[in-house]
């Protein structure tokens, strides 16, 4: 497994060949199209997770490319290949296995509405909660975690780390963060993995894994 991290919540995972791309959403100003592209997961609608212009480029060069998520989500992608996903189901396009978890975005006040959100784990590997702590209730061993959103404090991240315990874990859902800041939170999240035995790491470049 290969996995691409690019700004923000974005990242792309690679096996056999064949590639699934998560989160591309608005605040992703890097992102590499690739033509091996099987699925798109979009965890929830909101804009940092969904750019439709993204979703056109990575259509345009994968025609045959299916967009998974929440029925929220797919209904909002008219002309678009989707499939709609459930919580506690999974669904197999090409090379990938995907489960979803979870069903609804962390609180953000008391008074904004609250969408849908699905957390994912892809080929029983990987797992990323998308804008939620949604524990999978299922052996991880590689986590995506998100480390700083208006929906979080550190101290859920670092507890949901600790319930999880995987093998390794990199950071996503930091573009709102300074580079002291990214700093700050390496530094948080780098001893809790250590305590628990997990290798943290920020993906500067692609990782096998």
């Amino acid at each position: 497994m290969k996995i691409t991290k690019f700004a923000h919540a974005c990242f792309i995972v690679e096996d056999s060949g064949r590639s699934v791309v998560v989160d591309p959403g608005n605040w992703t100003d890097d992102l590499t199209v690739p033509e091996n592209v099987d699925a798109i997961v979009i965890t929830h609608e909101h804009a940092d997770h969904l750019d439709k212009t993204h979703l056109q480029a990575i259509a345009d060069k994968n025609p045959d490319v299916v967009m998974v998520g929440h029925s929220d989500v797919v209904s909002q992608l008219d002309g678009f290949k989707t499939q709609a996903a459930v919580p506690n189901e999974g669904v197999k396009i090409g090379n990938f296995e995907l489960e979803f978890f979870g069903g609804q975005h962390a609180a953000i006040t008391a008074t904004m509405p609250r969408v849908a959100n699905l957390g994912v784990m892809i080929n029983n590997r990987l797992y990323y909660p998308g804008d939620s702590f949604t524990l999978p209730g299922v052996p991880v061993e590689i986590l995506a975690l998100p480390v700083s959103a208006p929906w979080m404090k550190f101290s859920e991240a670092a507890e949901f780390l600790d319930a999880v315990e995987p093998r390794l874990v990199f950071p996503t859902h930091d573009a709102i963060l300074s580079s002291v800041g990214k700093g700050l939170v390496d530094r948080m999240a780098a001893a809790v993995a250590e305590r628990i035995g997990a290798k943290y790491q920020r993906l500067a470049e692609p990782l096998e894994a």
